[in-house]
């Protein structure tokens, strides 16, 4: 196991950055006159619009921006637009810009599977017993068929469920029925993918849908389009194209930088890339041209989901979250990060010009003014790594002086929904009846998802853990996703020996069965793993018949990205509660933020909350499990009985 040390501050700011000795990464840059998220900080002392944070300013025409305060009377937009109507167009606006940020991954993703099955990429189909699976879902027939042509059908008719107009998507049927039946009643059942985040725009235009309730109608239709659509197709044809994760040991921190090897770094959210850069950066060629420049080899390192996207297959480093992507450059030991979309900070190219570094972007989507753009396509994937990685070793000779600080942490990362229901039940008996009965005698307590960003408005990482310290002391099994795996990474949270900081039920209970306390579930978009593990503990029994009554609940406790609301919108929309940390989007007004955090749970069963301090989050969540434990009757611990043969006898 690596070492653990507790961060040391860069004035106020140095939030969650681990450091060796004395001197912070962050802080010996700042010395070298190297501008990060930090310095900006507290030199410009930047603070959010008030009006903006809760949702009350409106810019959607000429005559504002118009700002406006609730609880004012005559504060009411030039169009007479209210308060109300105001915060939910801006979330809904922030529902469609996350939800269609994984739609417009899971369409690169449809197209790269779709030529994978053509044979038209260097791509395979690796898991086919999940390619069946994903068959029976989208109603395709497989008996008697080779592998390619269900592949081919099942891409077809997977780009298919982008266009949809009308009928409802596939993957919506893999909801409980009570489920499904609320949403039909409810009219919020998606249509299509992309028809959602279009009619969202729409309503929110200047004068067209002005009541807030019928806005967040199709905000919560376009959440469920991207949870059980977009997110869950990236998803499962990812895991068909690329294997589906299994538990994998591996490392992360900024530590994983290596000082004598050529170090490539991934940044970004599409797997397209980064699954050809870990094949070829072990490629003989490669490691050969790397040591004819001095290097010992090619150490491949991930920063934020696409570090967890080849984390979770292929066991290879995460150096950083998000908040940790300029300090990753800022060690001076980079030779190429190579980014993609999502979550990328404007500023790397000016961090790497203070190095050797080069930042080169991939995607015909995202380019950023001072970096190297090489389009990469899922037809010239591995060609195109080569050249990078190429790019990459011929820059090493140029490093300077490094500062990679000795701090990594040992994790073991990779739990889909499949293996967790694998090792709960083994090769034959695979089944989430273990769990079930565990959580009905007590045991576990319930399960509580902790997922999302890493903010620059809190010690990043330190609530993160925190939560999920409180949440598995209260024997709460937890399941984490994106930058907040890695911040639990950090904080040694990822590995069976974490047990020891659990509660006595869940400690037995991971020490049974070999599982951390602390579940790594994957990226951003493999939150769609959370809703199948929940669905599949609805369809063992024992729980209740729909999510909203599994004693679980869910938190973002450092969110700061639209896709943070979409997915918590389509988690509430799927009867789970849900907080969010430090802010909420719409509480500028309490009409609007009622009906979210309190009527909401009347329609669906999940609602919202927001709470800054971590344990009061933690214990937000395991009240709501207390509450589910208590509706199911199953509220007091079951103390383990062992029959001898008079008591067996008895029960036949």
């Amino acid at each position: 196991m690596g070492s653990r040390r507790s961060p040391i501050g860069v004035g106020q700011h140095c939030m969650g950055i681990d450091c060796e000795g004395s001197t912070c990464v962050a802080e010996q840059a700042e010395k070298q006159g190297v501008v990060t998220y930090i310095q900006r900080m507290n030199r410009r002392a930047i603070e959010p619009c008030l009006f903006g944070q809760g949702g009350t300013c409106c810019r959607i025409c000429s005559f504002g921006p118009c700002m406006m305060i609730e609880d004012v009377p005559e504060s009411i937009g030039l169009c007479g637009a209210t308060p109300a109507t105001v915060a939910a167009r801006n979330f809904a606006r922030m529902v469609a810009g996350g939800a269609s940020a994984h739609m417009d991954h899971a369409l690169e993703t449809a197209l790269a599977f779709l030529a994978a099955a053509r044979g038209e990429s260097d791509y395979k189909i690796k898991d086919e017993k999940k390619l069946h699976a994903l068959a029976e879902v989208f109603e395709i027939k497989t008996e008697g068929r080779s592998t390619k042509d269900i592949a081919i059908e099942v891409g077809e008719k997977a780009l298919a469920e982008f266009g949809r107009q009308e009928g409802g998507l596939y993957c919506i049927k893999r909801a409980p029925e009570k489920r499904q039946e609320l949403w039909k009643k409810l009219g919020v059942t998606p249509r299509g993918i992309q028809r959602e985040v279009v009619e969202i725009m729409h309503r929110t235009h200047m004068g067209t849908d002005q009541d807030y309730r019928n806005l967040i109608f199709q905000a919560t239709r376009c959440a469920l389009a991207d949870g059980w659509g977009g997110s869950m197709i990236s998803t499962e044809l990812q895991d068909i194209m690329f294997g589906t994760p299994v538990p994998i040991r591996a490392v992360v921190n900024l530590g994983t930088l290596s000082k004598d090897e050529v170090n490539v770094v991934v940044h970004g959210h599409e797997p397209i890339l980064s699954e050809a850069m870990a094949l070829v950066s072990q490629e003989p060629e490669m490691i050969e041209a790397a040591k004819k420049v001095g290097a010992k080899g090619i150490n491949l390192v991930g920063v934020c989901c696409t570090g967890n996207e080849v984390l979770m297959r292929h066991g290879i480093p995460v150096a950083g979250s998000f908040i940790q992507q300029e300090i990753v450059l800022a060690t001076g030991a980079v030779e190429v990060m190579v980014v993609d979309v999502q979550c990328i900070m404007q500023s790397l190219p000016a961090v790497a010009g203070c190095f050797h570094t080069e930042v080169i972007t991939t995607s015909d989507r995202a380019q950023i003014p001072g970096a190297e753009h090489i389009e990469v396509h899922h037809h010239n994937a591995v060609n195109t790594a080569r050249q990078i990685i190429q790019r990459a070793i011929d820059r090493f000779p140029q490093r300077g002086e490094t500062n990679i600080p000795q701090n990594k942490m040992d994790i073991v990362a990779g739990f889909s929904h499949e293996t967790i229901n694998h090792m709960l039940g083994g090769t034959f008996r695979a089944s989430y009846r273990p769990l079930n009965d565990n959580i009905i005698n007590g045991r576990i307590r319930g399960v509580g998802a902790v997922v999302g960003c890493d903010s620059m408005r809190v010690r990043s990482g330190h609530v993160h853990t925190t939560v999920v310290k409180e949440l598995i002391a209260n024997n709460v099994l937890v399941l984490v996703t994106g930058c907040a795996a890695t911040a639990c990474g950090r904080a040694g949270l990822l590995t069976p020996e974490a047990a020891e900081l659990a509660g006595p039920g869940l400690r037995e209970v991971c020490e049974t069965v070999g599982l951390p306390p602390v579940l790594h579930m994957g990226s951003c978009v493999d939150n769609s793993r959370i809703l199948m593990a929940a669905t599949a503990i609805v369809r063992e029994g024992g729980l209740g018949d729909d999510i909203y009554q599994v004693p679980a609940a869910g938190c973002a406790p450092e969110w700061m990205s639209e896709k943070a609301v979409s997915i918590g919108h389509y988690f509430v929309a799927s009867g789970v509660f849900v907080v969010f940390g430090r802010t909420f989007p719409t509480t500028g007004s309490k009409v609007l933020t009622d009906f979210l955090f309190k009527e909401f749970e009347d329609l669906y069963g999940g609602m919202w909350a927001v709470e800054s301090d971590p344990v009061k989050m933690a214990q937000l969540m395991i009240q709501r499990i207390e509450q589910g434990r208590e509706a199911l009757g199953i509220q007091e611990t079951q103390e383990r009985v062992l029959y001898d043969m008079e008591m067996r006898r008895e029960l036949e």
